[in-house]
């Protein structure tokens, strides 16, 4: 079972490829939600408001992917899905590359955009900071005072990290857990006696 990603945490450097005048500037940013991408590509089309096409891809997920890619009027497929072939040859997610085309006054040809905006796409992955992180679970340990040892335990043995404590009349601890050694961690303090466990939604 896979329980990595790969992400971004910043914004790359700009990129520029060029080929027989054209100008294909390239943007890689991290986001979480297409209305965060929305932002970022309203952003560019400001900055660079005489640029003719500002194609684009996304994606977004860290096991259930979900993805657009978007031509921005260059022939079909000439140039979203290139940009889209980067991000799953980087095999990242959570991000979004824009190539920004300045059109110089030479048509390329389908093959010269696919390859234009493949490689404005691909450096600017290239300068970016990838990042992999774990897909964790979050579980809530429920308990009284006179178990705080026995969880306390648990949770030095297995390693475990401890994202919040509750201490009130009875006591909360959240954890959390690699994906892969979740089921055998909710099995041990399951099987504990007067100590409750629940997976949490997030």
């Amino acid at each position: 079972m896979k329980d990595t990603y790969k992400t971004i945490t910043k914004a790359s450097p700009e990129v520029l490829f060029k080929d027989r005048n054209s100008k294909f500037f390239g943007y890689a940013f991290p986001v979480k939600t297409e209305d965060e991408a929305n932002l970022h590509l309203e952003e560019l089309k400001s900055k660079h408001h005489k640029a003719r096409h500002w194609c684009y891809a996304w994606q977004l997920g860290k096991s259930d992917f979900q993805y657009r890619a978007n031509d921005d009027g260059e022939p079909s497929n000439s140039a979203g899905m290139p940009i889209y072939g980067q991000i799953q040859s980087f095999e990242v997610t959570n991000i979004l590359i824009v190539v920004v085309r300045y059109f110089g006054g030479v048509k390329l040809g389908v093959g010269g955009l696919i390859n234009a905006y493949k490689t404005a796409a691909q450096m600017a992955l290239e300068e970016a900071d990838i990042i992999t992180y774990t897909i964790d679970e979050v579980f809530e340990i429920s308990f009284d005072y006179p178990e705080m040892n026995i969880v306390m335990r648990l949770i030095k043995e297995n390693k475990l990290s401890v994202i919040e404590q509750k201490l009130a009349l009875d006591c909360k601890i959240y954890i959390s857990v690699r994906k892969k050694e979740a089921d055998a961690i909710f099995e041990k303090f399951n099987s504990t006696y007067k100590v409750g466990i629940k997976r949490m939604e997030h």
